[in-house]
């Protein structure tokens, strides 16, 4: 291993178990452990967000950036358990109330582009020059559009360290007006060319996709959807154009985070002896205010979004009642759907409980006590919601797309017969089909040794971060081999 490169930079807005709005914090935050077992050094780069820096404990300054876009900057290095942190503190961006992207009213802060602009700087500077105590990556993984700037800043600065760039959620591009150009320290000849143009405004995530040294998605269906028109958000072209095209590498999930044996919010339970999960099923009850039919509990754990194709449980969910099952929603998100699903629940006292807002504990003890995870999303890049499921001995009801299609395998009459079906899968996000699979969750339900062994195959399955970890230390090695052991 070169003396002066050390390691992998990984560059995102939100990690767990410091700040968390949705998946890609849960990966970011479990990538470095992960990769770690690969012999990997990764550091993870992150806003100081207000509060975030008394979560790491003691830190110290390792660069110093007097001129960050519109005030002064600072990286400090901590821990946050065994994970390396690197904290951007410039209090003129991120000192705020609010959440990552949007303010205390729930609207996108105005000048979030050069917010992200300004951790993608800082990205390369550390790239460039390394810090004080010793440490320079060899290789930078930016997450998603907030970090897509650091592929374009390391290639217009000449700074000879290489990018790869992973899309979680192409619809979500990092837009800004055509003036901010020179606010995020942009040439025009960029422009010119085309490499940031998308439809007359600055395309952050198209820039990226162009100047990363490899792309690379969250499973191996979304990698082959984003060329797609139908998934690929207008850059399904960009996309093409690459020679090494993307390469999907599957999300995983913390294990030892994620286990019904181990975890402190639930009665144990495991594949051995699911007796637990009765107990757990009696506590979810009461937390949401149900009355037992002795039916299935279908649980939502989700962004309330029509992307998750939520906006069509309001017409199904009266008839899925009137057979006997019951239904626990948790999350939050459009208005008119948490609206939609709140008049849903007053109609139904008793068979429909719905809690608004996010609750990690709460979310742990949900997948505990649920029959059935329902995720009917038009499109999902990979997902972890149906993992925590397959996990937990929720079983999943997806639509077969992206990860979705990746990790659920259909309880259809061929796989039941060979026993290895672990979910029910859709092939539309409509609401014919969304009935005909909580009729097929019904149907299976009463079915006892069969939903028995659906749930047995899905928490039997491994979706732990070992087979990707593997294949990420691979492609970090093929792009800077002084990172291979």
């Amino acid at each position: 291993m070169a003396a002066t490169k050390t390691g992998v930079l990984s560059v995102t807005s939100e990690c767990v178990p410091l700040i968390k709005s949705g998946g890609l914090a849960d990966v970011a935050g479990a990538l470095p452990g992960a990769l770690a077992g690969q012999g990997v050094n990764m550091r993870v780069l992150l806003p100081a967000y207000r509060g975030l820096l008394k979560q790491i404990g003691r830190t110290r300054t390792v660069l110093d950036l007097p001129d960050l876009f519109g005030g002064k900057g600072r990286v400090v290095a901590g821990k946050a358990g065994d994970m390396q942190v690197l904290l951007l503190d410039a209090p003129h961006l991120f000192d705020r109330a609010g959440g990552p992207y949007l303010d205390a009213d729930g609207r996108d802060f105005p000048d979030n582009p050069e917010r992200f602009a300004a951790l993608s700087w800082a990205a390369a500077e550390i790239a460039a020059k390394g810090l004080s105590d010793g440490w320079t990556p060899s290789l930078v993984h930016a997450h998603d559009w907030q970090a897509a700037l650091t592929p374009v800043y390391l290639r217009l600065r000449g700074i000879a360290v290489p990018s790869v760039l992973t899309i979680h959620n192409i619809a979500f591009q990092g837009l800004a007006p055509f003036e901010k150009l020179q606010a995020l320290r942009l040439p025009p000849e960029l422009w010119e060319r085309g490499d940031i143009e998308y439809w007359g405004q600055i395309g952050v995530l198209k820039a990226g996709l162009i100047h990363a040294d490899r792309v690379t998605t969250v499973s191996p269906t979304y990698a082959l959807e984003l060329r797609r028109d139908q998934f690929g958000m207008g850059l399904q072209g960009v996309i093409a154009a690459r020679p090494d095209g993307i390469c999907g590498l599957l999300n995983g999930i913390d294990t030892d985070v994620w286990n019904p044996e181990t975890d402190p919010e639930v009665v144990s339970f495991s594949t051995r002896s699911l007796a637990g999960r009765a107990k757990n099923r009696k506590r979810l009850v009461q937390e949401f205010g149900l009355t037992d039919t002795g039916g299935p509990i279908a649980a939502v754990i989700s962004r309330l979004t029509r992307q998750k194709g939520l906006d069509l449980l309001p017409e199904v969910i009266p008839g899925f009642l009137a057979r006997g099952g019951m239904v626990a929603i948790l999350g939050n998100g459009d208005a008119d759907i948490q609206e939609a699903l709140r008049s849903l629940a007053a109609r139904f006292p008793g068979k429909v409980g719905i809690y608004l807002g996010y609750d990690e504990p709460r979310s742990h003890r949900v997948f505990a006590g649920a029959d059935c995870i329902v995720i009917p999303s038009r499109f999902e890049p990979c997902g972890l919601t149906q993992l925590y499921g397959l996990r937990y001995g929720a079983v999943p009801m997806v639509v077969a797309t992206g990860g979705l299609a990746d990790t659920v395998i259909a309880a259809n009459p061929a796989a039941l017969d060979r026993q290895v079906a672990t979910g029910i899968v859709l092939h539309q996000a409509d609401t014919e089909s969304l009935r005909a699979g909580f009729d097929q969750l019904l149907d299976l339900h009463a079915q006892p040794e069969t939903f028995r062994r659906i749930r047995r195959n899905g928490m039997a399955a491994d979706f732990g971060w070992a087979r990707s970890a593997q294949a990420y230390a691979e492609l970090y090695q093929d792009l800077a081999p002084e990172l291979a052991s």
